[in-house]
Parts: C-alpha cells; sequence; structure tokens
C-alpha cells in the first residue's frame, strides 16, 4: 500500500471521534476514579491535569507524527523513518503490548455485558454490600459464563474492526463517543441532584494540598500516561489514517480534552452518589462492579441508571478495544501481506485463547502462577509497569533527538497552514521532562522508587 492509495479517516470529527475512542476506556471510567478518591480527590485532580499538558499531550502528538509521516502501521512508520536501524522494534514493541493487554481487557470487558443483563433483570434490588460482593466474586471467578461474555464482547469487537477504517472503525466511534458523552453527563446530572451529593462534588474539587506525596505524583502521571493510551502503538496507527490537510496539534488537543472531560465526568457521576450514601471514596477496583450497585438499588430510579451506567461501561471498553484490535491487524496485513478478515480471525482466536487464561486464573486457575502472579495479573502487570512506559519513554527519545525536526516542523504546519510556535516547547519536553517523568513512572510502577531514596 502506498502513501497515495492508503485509506484515511473520512472526516475531522472521524478522527477526533476514533483517537478520543481509543484513549477513553475503563481507564477513565473504572480506573480513574478509584484512582482519585485513594489519593486525596482535588489534589490529585490538578496534579493529573497538569501531567496531561506536560506528558501525555506531548506523547500523543509524537505518535501522531511518526504515524502520519511513516503512513503505515506501528512497526513500519518506524521503518521508513529510519531505515536500516533497530527503532522498529518500538512499533513491534507496541503491537505486542496491544495484543497482551487485549488479553484480560476484554475479561473486564465481558463483566460490563453481565452486569448490563443483572442491571436490566434488576438483580441489584435488596442486596446489601456483603452480598454483592459475593455475587460480583462467585460470578468473576466462575469458568463457563465470564468466558462467553469475552466470545461475545470479542465477536462484536472484530466486527467492528473487519468494516475497515472509515465503514467500521470511524462510523462506530462517530456514534458510539456522542452516545458515551451523553449517558455519562445524564448520570453526572442525576448523581449532583442526590442528598448530600454536594460532599461528593467539594471532594472533588476542593483540593487539600497537605495529602499531596510522591506517590499520589507518580501515580497522577501514571493514570495521565494510561488513559491516553500512549505506548502500545495505537496513536501511531490511528495517525497514519489521518489526512495530511488535519492539523494535528489541534487533533491533539481536542483529543486530549475529551478524554480528560470524560474522566472527570466519571468521577462526577460516582463520587456523589457515593457521598449520598455514605460510602469510603477510596474503594479500590471494585468501586465499579460492587459499591456501584449497592448505590443505584437505593437510589430513586436506579434501575434505569443502573442500565445507563453499565452500558455506558461496555461503550467505554468497546472504543478501545477496536483501537487495540486495528494496531494488531494493520501490523500483519502491511508488513506480512495477511487478508485482513484472515488476520482477524486469527488474532481474535489468539486473543479469547489469552482472555480465557485470564479468567480461569481468577478462578479454577488461580494457583496457577508465573512470577508469583496469574495470568490475569501478569499481563496487567507487564504491559502497564514495563512495555507501555517503556514504549513511550522509547517514543519521546526518537521524536525528541533521532528524528528530523524540519521533517517534524513540515509535519506539523501542514505545509505552512498551521501554527508551530509552540514547537521548541515541545522539543523541549521530549528530550527533558518526559523521558525523566516516564523513568520515574517506571521506577514506582516496578516498585523501586521508595529503594532507591525517592
Amino acid at each position: 500500500m502506498t502513501i497515495n492509495d492508503r485509506i484515511n479517516f473520512g472526516s475531522k470529527l472521524g478522527v477526533v471521534a476514533a483517537a478520543a475512542g481509543s484513549a477513553v476506556g475503563l481507564g477513565n471510567i473504572w480506573r480513574f476514579p478509584y484512582e482519585l478518591g485513594q489519593n486525596g480527590g482535588g489534589a490529585f485532580l490538578i496534579i493529573y491535569l497538569l501531567c496531561v499538558i506536560l506528558l501525555g499531550m506531548p506523547i500523543m502528538l509524537s505518535e501522531f507524527i511518526i504515524g502520519r509521516t511513516g503512513q503505515a502501521n506501528a512497526a513500519g512508520s518506524f521503518k521508513k523513518l529510519a531505515p536500516g536501524q533497530k527503532w522498529w522494534i518500538v512499533g513491534l514493541m507496541g503491537v505486542f503490548t496491544s495484543f497482551l493487554i487485549m488479553g484480560f481487557y476484554v475479561v473486564v470487558s465481558g463483566w460490563t455485558l453481565e452486569y448490563i443483563v443483572q442491571a436490566v433483570s434488576n438483580q441489584f434490588i435488596n442486596k446489601d454490600t456483603a452480598t454483592l460482593s459475593r455475587v460480583f466474586a462467585d460470578f468473576s471467578t466462575g469458568t463457563l459464563r465470564p468466558i462467553i461474555w469475552i466470545t461475545v464482547f470479542m465477536i462484536i469487537t472484530a466486527t467492528i474492526v473487519l468494516a475497515g477504517v472509515q465503514k467500521g472503525i470511524e462510523r462506530s466511534s462517530k456514534f458510539l463517543m456522542p452516545l458515551l458523552l451523553i449517558i455519562i453527563i445524564a448520570l453526572g446530572i442525576r448523581a449532583v441532584t442526590l442528598p448530600g451529593g454536594i460532599d461528593g462534588l467539594r471532594f472533588l474539587f476542593k483540593p487539600d494540598f497537605g495529602k499531596i506525596t510522591s506517590e499520589v505524583v507518580l501515580s497522577a502521571m501514571g493514570q495521565a500516561f494510561f488513559s491516553l493510551s500512549l505506548g502500545m502503538g495505537c496513536m501511531i496507527t490511528y495517525g497514519s489514517y489521518i489526512s495530511k490537510k488535519t492539523n494535528l496539534s489541534k487533533t491533539v488537543v481536542q483529543v486530549t480534552m475529551l478524554d480528560t472531560v470524560i474522566a472527570i465526568l466519571a468521577a462526577i457521576a460516582i463520587f456523589p452518589a457515593v457521598f449520598s450514601l455514605g460510602i469510603n471514596p477510596a474503594q479500590g477496583p471494585e468501586l465499579v462492579f460492587i459499591t456501584l450497585p449497592n448505590v443505584f438499588a437505593h437510589m430513586p430510579g436506579g434501575y434505569v441508571w443502573a442500565i445507563l451506567f453499565f452500558v455506558l461501561l461496555c461503550v467505554a471498553a468497546l472504543t478501545s478495544t477496536i483501537s487495540l484490535l486495528e494496531v494488531i491487524v494493520a501490523y500483519f496485513v502491511e508488513e506480512y501481506k495477511f487478508h485482513r478478515i484472515t488476520i482477524i480471525l486469527l488474532a481474535t482466536a489468539g486473543i479469547l485463547f489469552l482472555g480465557v487464561l485470564s479468567s480461569l486464573s481468577l478462578g479454577v486457575w488461580k494457583d496457577v502462577q508465573i512470577f508469583g502472579m496469574g495470568f490475569f495479573s501478569l499481563f496487567d502487570s507487564l504491559t502497564s509497569k514495563i512495555l507501555m512506559p517503556v514504549g513511550g519513554l522509547l517514543i519521546a527519545v526518537f521524536t525528541g533527538w533521532k528524528l528530523n525536526k524540519d521533517s517534524m516542523l513540515e509535519e506539523l504546519s501542514g505545509g505552512g497552514q498551521f501554527k508551530t510556535n509552540f514547537f521548541k516547547f515541545y522539543i523541549f519536553l521530549l528530550r527533558f521532562v518526559a523521558p525523566v517523568a516516564i523513568s520515574l513512572i517506571i521506577l514506582n510502577q516496578l516498585g523501586l522508587s521508595q529503594w532507591l531514596g525517592f
């Protein structure tokens, strides 16, 4: 496929919707609220926003530049920009990372389908927290039912990707992203009108800077990095589908703003409801699947709001799995000339295999461990603690120190159409700020920061 016949997104709205869909996922609606709750609310939020601006946006812009300049998949773009060198391994690492992420991500994605069914059948009513905990534990550690939902979710994902870039990814994103936004706004409005809901907003927006520690700062940097889907090849692949007429820097701002707004709206939808019922806001990952069903069971009109919330969670998961699968598909189609349908079927089968391993590792195979972890935890830790931050670090180094600055300026300016007065600051962030910050994230994730005295 040449540069001239490469398929592009059909519109600027499609670019933003698809890229934002990749960024917006369970990390925004599942992980961000409990990270915020465990790290002091408003103070964490301010640090998170600073990290998004100083760390997330430069890396995302770099990935877009690599993809659109290279006009190829995650590894192929590096091959074109650094021929005869080993930088393509960074792109290949992104493809491998996407594959491993899907291996555990589809498990949680499948849970969203189960909880849509539970919400529709009104199974949260008259159940206390202990009962809801037992229900979640019985389901998530089960054998057959989680695997069925994993399979259903992957079939939906594969069907969309099979339709192609414009008819599948772009069209679905232009529908799913507005739907997600509408639902989360409706949930937020309902939450803040609950008795005592104002306390949740106060927790969220009134910072207590006394709670800021080095751990909180590092957690905020890690969340900013991971919530924007960086270091996994998604933005490089999507960047290769962006028309030369599109302003990349403006697109990054729009995608980042949408991703951040949805994360904050998720917190607004959750914390007023949590405070209204006197629930501890520092609940962990179970906040979504145990605590919130309890909230909905006691909320006026909770039946409808429960359905809306888990549909929202499912949509957020789907917009991410689409982009992750496309990273794998684009690589094998372009590098090894696979037919699109063939590699989609093979990748789906491989992801289902990893998904089954991950799901069973929470139940009947919980004693099967590698490096002291089950498959679910292993795939999660390997990608989030090592592959993604290392990938982001290498992308910052490549664009900051290796990539030709004149070609970068040409790509950013669109041949002189767009302003690039931020370029020197952008390069400074890539060369010095991002590598240091990401290195701290890696050390923290590996548990080495305290050992080194940070």
